[in-house]
């Protein structure tokens, strides 16, 4: 199973969405299902991450690549797969 982390932060709202959207594939479609997982970053604490991610959150990475806010669930779909 492959780990997507999630760079969050309390109460982002669009971090909420992104995780819901991802939730939704990982349940609704067969070639994502039992693939992949989430693992939320919360960013707030180290400098380095609010520097890198704080105006860009939420944004997931697979450690190569990275796709950042805004996206539609079919943007999320293939990068999940791509």
């Amino acid at each position: 199973m492959q780990v997507i982390q999630l760079y969050t932060t309390a109460g982002c709202h669009l971090c909420e969405q992104a995780e819901a959207m991802f939730n939704y594939l990982a349940q609704n479609d067969a070639k994502i299902a039992n693939k992949f997982s989430i693992l939320p970053i919360e960013i707030a604490g180290d400098e380095a991450l609010v520097e890198q991610y704080g105006i860009r959150i939420p944004v997931l990475s697979n450690n190569s690549h990275e796709l950042g806010w805004p996206f539609e669930l079919e943007e999320l779909k293939d990068w999940l797969l791509s």
